[in-house]
């Protein structure tokens, strides 16, 4: 067994994101071709990424309370060995069926269920085994891993499709099994609490959000949008690489690897620097977001590749920015007992970000490209003010302690008047 912050427990920490990412991002680079060989509508092809994502931002609250109840690692184990089970029911569909569209959507479906109990749940893992510096720069490192399996995906699934499109199906399967064990047997997970019964763990999920709803939901909501503009960017640029400029295989996955490359570098450094300062937090993600604004204004003016594969990296490097800082405070935030729910319902909304993405941004690229990206900068703009008014830190200290109060005093409560 390797002692906690180890580089192996480490790396077995960042797997779960990485094998949840590929799972879901391979398939972008191949949607197009998906939507030939099956003779499907765009709409149609867009819910391989919604079915996932919504099945996943479905079921995510109630494994996080599954988790905090009985133990991180008996979620997380079966979760992985389901999705990989979710990926060869889809390509064996793809492989041996004529109409195979239904059962692959519903095999994305089964996927979306195991991914619910695969990074959600290593979030809260992470806040379980590390404080101070060393859980922010964990945080940063699995969304660094995050990020790093998104700008893998579009290179390794174009690879794939070199083979058959639906080999990215049978990828990740074995990877997913492999994970499981070395999550079982390399991460050494502390004694968890004598359950509360329900009643009174609602009660203290209550009490949570009456002292931090505010700036807790706003979180949520920002890390939403994060995702949802990331993920219809991808959307956008696979669908535009293929139609407009008939570039395919290796090198879309090439293009589409520039931006997510961006956010990847971003958000390891953003990670490996933030430590627990809360108002260095707050400036950095206002940062990011006033950076993924300005970038989604500009993109509307320009349609020329080079120009917008350019803006759209400056976009997902605001969005390396942000995460981060949101991990950080969020999975913070709360007392271990509870921390498997509240990290739970962030990345259930991350996930629906995901979801909703590819078929908003389908529906308004048929209106125009500048109605696209002028509507997105609008909702960008929109979370730096919910993020400047409502996430504001201020931690108050025991007196003569210099320590903060536990569990949940992150930032200024106002009082009641």
């Amino acid at each position: 067994m390797p002692k906690s912050g180890s580089p192996l427990e480490l790396t077995t920490l960042a797997a779960i994101p990485l094998v949840m990412v590929l799972g879901n991002s391979m398939i972008v680079p191949v949607l197009p071709t998906m939507e030939r060989e099956l003779n499907l509508s765009q709409f149609q092809v867009s819910l391989m990424i919604t079915a996932f994502s919504f099945a996943a931002g479905l079921i995510i609250p109630f494994v996080g309370y599954l988790s905090d109840r009985f133990g991180r690692k008996v979620i997380i184990v079966p979760a992985l060995i389901l999705y990989g089970i979710g990926g060869i029911i889809a390509g064996l569909a793809a492989w041996l069926m004529d109409n195979a569209y239904n059962i692959i959507l519903i095999a994305r479906i089964i996927q979306g269920i195991g991914a619910a109990g695969t990074a959600p749940i290593a979030m809260a893992l992470i806040g379980d085994l590390y404080s101070g510096s060393k859980e922010s720069k964990a945080l940063g490192l699995i969304e660094a891993t995050n990020g790093l399996g998104k700008v893998l995906s579009p290179i390794l699934g174009s690879l794939l499709a070199l083979l058959i499109w639906y080999a990215v199906f049978f990828a990740f399967p074995a990877l997913c099994f492999l994970t499981a064990l070395a999550v079982w047997f390399l991460i050494k997970e502390k004694n968890p609490a004598k359950p509360k019964p329900l009643k009174q763990y609602l009660a203290s999920l209550k009490q949570v959000f009456k002292e931090q709803g505010g700036w807790l939901v706003t979180a949520f909501f920002v890390g939403s949008i994060g995702l949802f503009i990331l993920f219809g960017v991808l959307f956008y640029l696979s669908d535009i690489l293929e139609t407009e400029y008939k570039l395919d295989g290796v090198i879309k996955g090439a293009i589409l690897a520039i931006p997510l490359m961006g956010m990847v570098t971003t958000a390891y450094i953003t990670g490996g620097r933030i430590k627990q300062n809360k108002p260095l937090m707050r400036k950095i993600m206002l940062t990011g977001l006033s950076i993924l604004t300005a970038s989604m204004i500009a993109v509307g003016f320009f349609k020329q590749i080079y120009v917008m594969i350019g803006l759209l990296t400056l976009g997902s490097i605001g969005t390396g920015l942000l995460l981060p800082c949101l991990n950080t405070l969020i999975t913070g935030s709360v007392a271990k007992s509870e921390r498997g729910m509240i990290t739970s319902l962030y990345n259930s909304l991350r996930f629906l970000g995901v979801a909703v993405g590819p078929p908003v941004f389908s529906w308004l690229m048929g209106i125009s490209h500048q109605t696209l990206f002028f509507s997105v900068a609008g909702l960008a703009a929109l979370t730096f003010l919910l993020t400047f008014f409502f996430i504001k830190p201020g931690a108050k200290n025991k007196k003569g302690t210099g320590k903060t109060e536990e569990p949940t005093s992150l930032f200024k409560k106002v009082p009641a008047k």
